[in-house]
């Protein structure tokens, strides 16, 4: 079962930013130049995403490749085949992979692009492939105040960039100065925030970057207030101890499904329609926080989890009058 609404596939624009192309026109695979720099990673054949994200399900993808640092992957898009399907992949907490597997090729940022440090004026760098939560402790260990709310947001920093994440009434634009983007022709380009529309889990380039191909986040330069590395360590730990209790973090998850939408919120509604605890083989909407789906025995598929989030969305928009919107990312081919 697809769920793909109109506004669903309006979000299918914004894929580029948010890690994923879908195939163009197939024009026959052609070989990498071979007066292109050497490729310095890792390339892999027939990878079991279900290793790689977080709801522990889903299929194979044909390829896969783990650049050394951000000049190499550049070196490596620019020697990809026009129409070969790209996905970035950070620690997988907001992405399902259809059982029929990606064809195309996966790229695994994570422990990848790392590089995290200060900058002479104050701004903090992370590149994409660092996970949010280190950023939180990093600020906090340079006495710097308001990032402990990345301490909440299970992913990496070019997820973060590209929908916007946010948790605990604050959001990841809020305080980016500056993006670092590298394209498909292997271009690296720095852009600030006047560059995209951004708004609540949503962030789309004003201008479209098909002219050269499809962009991607290799990284931020972050600005964050003075303040006390006691207090912003606190906090951290307080967030985190709200999130253990009202999450479902011990089982296999992907995060909110939902967004919430305007003036209320998905657990709500998905609740006042009577769906925590509802399975669809393996997949299950948790107890605990109605806006996750749970793989609480390891064993559901991905057929299973996006059955479940169409069932849910369908009650809810029968019951409540609102159709919620999926954040999480789905791509693939169904088996």
């Amino acid at each position: 079962m697809t769920i793909m609404t109109s506004a669903w596939k309006l979000e299918r624009l914004a894929w580029a930013w948010q890690g994923c192309t879908a195939p163009r026109a197939a024009a026959g695979r052609v070989g990498r130049d071979m007066t292109a720099p050497a490729l310095r990673g890792r390339q892999e054949q027939d990878v079991p995403m279900k290793k790689h994200v977080s709801w522990r399900a889903g299929g194979v993808a044909d390829r896969a490749y783990t650049p050394k640092d951000v000049a190499d992957l550049a070196v490596f898009l620019a020697g990809l085949p026009a129409d070969e399907a790209v996905c970035c992949v950070g620690l997988g907490s907001n992405l399902l992979v259809r059982d029929g597997g990606f064809r195309g090729t996966v790229v695994f940022l994570h422990a990848a692009l790392n590089d995290l440090f200060l900058v002479a004026d104050g701004l903090v760098y992370a590149q994409a492939g660092v996970a949010s939560p280190k950023v939180a402790r990093f600020a906090a260990m340079h006495s710097l105040g308001g990032a402990e709310f990345l301490a909440g947001i299970p992913g990496t920093v070019g997820g973060a960039l590209a929908m916007n994440a946010g948790c605990f009434g604050a959001e990841t634009w809020e305080h980016v100065e500056k993006v670092e983007t590298v394209n498909r022709q292997g271009r690296l380009r720095v852009r600030t925030p006047a560059d995209y529309d951004i708004g609540y889990r949503h962030v789309v380039a004003k201008t479209a970057p098909h002219a050269e191909g499809e962009e991607w986040f290799a990284g931020a330069w972050f600005r964050f207030a003075p303040g006390d590395e006691a207090h912003a360590r606190g906090r951290i730990k307080e967030l985190l101890t709200r999130r253990i209790a009202t999450q479902p973090l011990e089982l296999p998850n992907a995060g909110s499904v939902f967004r919430n939408p305007p003036g209320d919120h998905a657990a709500r509604l998905i609740e006042a329609s009577g769906l925590k605890g509802l399975m669809m083989g393996g997949a299950r909407v948790s107890e605990k926080h109605a806006n996750f789906i749970v793989n609480p025995k390891g064993q559901a598929s991905a057929r299973d989890i996006e059955t479940l989030i169409g069932v849910v969305r369908d009650t809810v928009r029968r019951q409540q009058g609102v159709d919620l919107i999926p954040e999480v990312r789905i791509v693939g081919e169904p088996r």
